[in-house]
């Protein structure tokens, strides 16, 4: 169940983004990144994924010094029961090597036709 406050939560996310989500997203948006539609921000109750593509199922989070493996493996298992791919990246492999991990996303996109 999504409630106000988790769509509040997702408002102040947006708007308070980190340096890494802000540089990943302006590589993301507006179909950048092999034609492929992303979201920023975006509520799978009970959690809220940095960014998402339904087509090609595919999640990726961004994460900095507050996330673990171990405290994130139940909600990467949630979020693939429910039918995702999930991948991370930490904050400093965004903001110093952006091509690498736009190229590890692109790898898990779908063929996108040429226009």
């Amino acid at each position: 169940m999504v409630t106000s406050e988790m769509k509040n939560r997702v408002r102040d996310l947006r708007r308070n983004a980190t340096d890494a989500e802000a540089l990943l997203w302006s590589k993301l948006r507006n179909r950048q990144l092999g034609g492929a539609k992303f979201r920023r921000q975006v509520i799978i109750a009970p959690y809220i994924a940095d960014f998402i593509c339904f087509d090609a199922r595919l999640i990726v989070e961004v994460d900095g010094g507050q996330h673990s493996t171990e405290a994130d493996s139940p909600r990467t298992a949630f979020l693939e029961t429910q039918g995702f791919k999930v991948i991370r990246f930490w904050n400093h492999e965004v903001l110093g090597n952006i091509d690498g991990v736009l190229a590890t996303i692109a790898m898990h996109l779908p063929p996108h036709p040429a226009r």
